[in-house]
């Protein structure tokens, strides 16, 4: 084991933006037409259809998803649909974390591994969790991807660095085209298919950015944009994982076309870590509503994957306005990402949903010393691989609940 260094990676990373946010003055806006306030709710990805709603409140066609849902679970899986019985139905929801993935990738390819890996029947992504989501939807067969994904890629097949002109006008600190091409080389016309045809079943594939412009998390439907049959579906599903893990000043923005009032515009998407570190549907939802409307009384369950610690973790801070600034910052996100838990707790209380919660082990050091190190992205895998394997105790409450 390597000795921790002072600032790791991703402290390195917030040290970086507050950099940005120092030098924010010298930044100019740039050409894009950016979507009016009065027409924010209107606005719909160019050519699709309710492919995506809002993560911070009940979607307004509710009941059109629910009945799409249900008809293509009846058709596909009949047994989930069943009327006077109680099917039991799993949900995975994966959080983000950066380079700490490795140990969520790791628990599930391990979990597959042991045979005990349920289907689940909605799969959840946000930030590093939107790389990993995907390929556990897809089963077990994708699962040599999750390892390939978390141990044998460095920084450079993430970023390529560009600190001077990201500091000097431009939108992030590092060019996102390696990561671009990495996205492309596993989300392609087979593994669309591949998600389409999951989706046709009645799963759902969900996956959260976050809309800048709007401070608002946005959840869009990554299997309905793969059945659409859209000529663009390719290109939207990329930006979409592409944007749920572009950290903010490190990778630029995703902007994605949309057009409200007949007139074509450009959102902003960044991380959705930004306005949620985990989630499963808006917490608004009750699901005993719809479950009486189809005559159906499924037992839920679901998991949850904090790719984080919840513990603190005491460390020298020095007295020098970047490492308080940084030290600062990842604190806050951990705290956000315990507050998402217990959401996601209260959610699963008034639902009726079985939870289990898994998070890295305390006693696991974070040695990385640069955004996506290797070397501890595969001893991290390989804990959660172990964990997977042999039986993750899974958490039935909150960190100090």
């Amino acid at each position: 084991m390597r000795k921790t260094s002072v600032l790791n990676g991703w402290e390195r990373v917030a040290a970086a933006l507050v950099a940005v946010l120092l030098l924010a003055s010298c930044a100019t806006s740039g050409p894009r037409l950016a979507v009016p306030a009065s027409l924010v709710n209107e606005a719909d990805v160019a050519g699709f259809s309710n492919v995506r709603f809002w993560g911070d409140q009940q979607p307004e066609n509710l009941n059109a998803l629910a009945k799409e849902k249900f008809e293509q679970t009846k058709k596909s899986r009949p047994s989930l649909a069943r009327r006077g019985t109680r099917p039991v139905v799993n949900y995975l929801a994966i959080s983000g974390g950066g380079s700490d993935g490795a140990f969520g990738a790791g628990l599930l390819a391990g979990w597959g591994e042991s045979g005990k890996r349920p289907v689940f029947d909605i799969v959840t992504g946000v930030s590093t969790g939107a790389l990993i989501a995907p390929f556990v939807f897809l089963g077990k067969s994708y699962d040599p991807v999750l390892r390939e994904l978390y141990t044998t890629y460095t920084t450079r097949d993430f970023l390529r660095k560009q600190p001077i002109k990201g500091l000097l006008g431009g939108d992030s600190l590092a060019s996102d085209k390696p990561f671009q091409r990495l996205i492309a080389k596993y989300v392609d016309d087979d593994f669309m298919a591949a998600v389409a045809a999951e989706h046709r079943t009645g799963r759902r594939l969900l996956i959260g950015t976050t809309n800048l412009d709007a401070q608002r998390p946005v959840i869009w439907d990554a299997g309905k944009i793969a059945a659409s049959g859209h000529p663009q579906s390719l290109q939207l599903l990329r930006q979409v994982f592409l944007a749920s893990a572009s950290i903010p000043a490190l990778f630029p923005p995703v902007f994605i076309n949309v057009t409200a009032d007949g007139t074509l515009y450009q959102e902003m998407h960044v991380d959705g870590g930004t306005t949620t570190q985990v989630f499963l549907i808006p917490t608004q939802m009750m699901l005993g509503s719809i479950d009486r409307k189809y005559g159906v009384s499924p037992r839920r369950r679901l998991y949850i994957i904090r790719n984080g610690r919840v513990s603190p973790e005491t460390k020298p801070v020095r007295d020098r306005t970047f490492s308080i600034a940084s030290r600062s910052i990842s604190t806050l996100i951990k705290y956000q990402g315990i507050g998402d838990l217990y959401q996601l707790h209260n959610f699963a209380r008034r639902n009726g949903i079985t939870y289990r919660l898994a998070y890295i082990p305390k006693d696991v050091q974070d040695t990385s010393t640069e955004p996506f190190d290797r070397e501890y992205m595969t001893e991290l895998f390989d804990i959660g691989y172990q964990f997977g394997r042999k039986g993750y105790p899974w958490k039935s409450k909150p960190p100090a609940f």
